[in-house]
């Protein structure tokens, strides 16, 4: 059943985007199978590992985009001391992006912890080919990075500090 619905998966990518069969590959985890589009890049791997454990206390961000032609997860920018309300202009309109958000959250008894958060930002009005190649890298970026806190937004204008504290007022 999984071959049958991977070739029928394969065949619309290959008549949908004019894509070769080659360019897709499929990674199995013990959970499910999922389409896995893009690497990471070696030396983003190590950043995003590098901030994992920062040491500094303010919001910071990084942000990550897909090359096309190399078929990789690559650094598109970096941000200290950044709001969500500011890390949303820094987010495209019409192209999606990965974030890797570091945020200081004073819970409402007071106590501060700082979750790393993935934020999957797929804009409504992407070209299909790339929401696929993004939606097919997301999860092996995040294991990559082992995250738990994985949220997705497809208006830029969603992501406010108000929508971070009710998605992290889940995880208590």
């Amino acid at each position: 059943m999984a071959c049958e619905i991977q070739t029928r998966v394969f065949k619309w990518l290959e008549c949908g985007f004019g894509l070769q069969r080659n360019q897709w590959q499929v990674a199995s985890n013990s959970e499910s199978e999922s389409l896995v589009v893009c690497d990471v890049d070696e030396d983003l791997v190590k950043k995003l590992r590098a901030f994992r454990f920062r040491k500094e206390t303010n919001n910071a961000a990084i942000i990550m985009k897909i090359d096309k032609d190399r078929q990789l997860v690559i650094l598109d920018e970096e941000h200290e001391d950044i709001s969500p309300d500011d890390l949303k202009d820094e987010l495209p309109e019409r192209q999606p992006r990965f974030v890797v958000y570091s945020y200081k959250y004073v819970h409402d008894d007071g106590r501060v912890s700082y979750p790393l958060c993935f934020i999957f930002s797929s804009p409504v009005g992407c070209k299909p080919e790339q929401q696929m190649m993004y939606a097919g890298s997301k999860n092996k970026l995040v294991q990559t990075v082992e995250l738990t806190k994985v949220f997705e937004i497809r208006n830029t204008e969603d992501l406010t500090e108000e929508w971070l504290r009710e998605k992290l007022g889940f995880f208590r």
